[in-house]
C-alpha cells in the first residue's frame, strides 16, 4: 500500500469518529454565530467512513 493512500485512510477513519463522538456527544459547533445541527455530524461519518472503507478496499487489490 502506498503511504499517500495509507495517510489518507488513517484521516477519514479519524475524521469519521470524530463526527461520530460529536453525534452521540451532542457537542454543539458554531461556526461565524451559526449553530451547525448534530445530524450533520451523522451523514459526515457516513460520508466520510465510506470513503476510508472504499479507499481500504480498493488499496487491497
Amino acid at each position: 500500500m502506498k503511504p499517500f493512500t495509507t495517510l489518507t485512510i488513517i484521516f477519514l477513519s479519524l475524521l469519521s469518529v470524530l463526527q461520530l463522538v460529536r453525534f452521540l456527544q451532542g457537542w454543539d459547533v458554531i461556526i461565524n454565530g451559526v449553530a451547525i445541527p448534530t445530524w450533520v455530524s451523522g451523514l459526515a461519518c457516513l460520508i466520510a467512513g465510506g470513503l476510508a472503507l472504499m479507499l481500504w478496499r480498493e488499496s487491497r487489490r
